[in-house]
């Protein structure tokens, strides 16, 4: 439980290693108040914009209430994670050996897919390039 906090302890510590517990754990953080904030700002818009319309939640937002509230409190949220989001992503990457650079797959198609799969397999086991695992678990000997 502690460790879907520990990315806003490093809120923007780019450098060291995450666990996929840590990072994942984040990630579950993150969707379960998207999902709730979402479901806070879909029920403060009660029907209002049923036809759908940019125009129609454009005008219930600019008529204040409890919409613009909900939208204003995501905004804020999405903008508070996204730096966390980031540096928890690289750190990530980094227990497996791999640059934060490889974060710009995510603008190739199919690039999500490949992180996802970076993101699910166990970091390099023992300390590297980028510092101690996080596991505390040695180098491997190799005979």
């Amino acid at each position: 439980m502690a460790l879907m906090f520990e990315p806003f302890r490093k809120y923007a510590r780019f450098s060291g290693r995450a666990r996929r517990a840590e990072y994942w754990g984040f990630v579950l953080l993150l969707a379960i108040m998207s999902t709730l904030l979402i479901l806070w700002l879909f029920a403060a818009m009660g029907g209002q914009a049923a036809d759908g319309t940019p125009e129609a939640f454009e005008a219930m937002v600019a008529a204040g209430g409890p919409a613009m509230w909900a939208l204003s409190a995501l905004s804020i949220f999405y903008l508070v994670t996204i730096i966390p989001s980031l540096a928890v992503s690289v750190r990530r990457l980094h227990d497996s050996d791999k640059s934060g650079w490889w974060l710009l797959l995510n603008l190739v198609p199919a690039g999500a897919l490949v992180l996802f799969i970076f993101y699910l397999l166990d970091g390099t086991r023992g300390p590297n390039r980028y510092g101690p695992d996080p596991k505390g678990r040695p180098a491997p000997h190799y005979s």
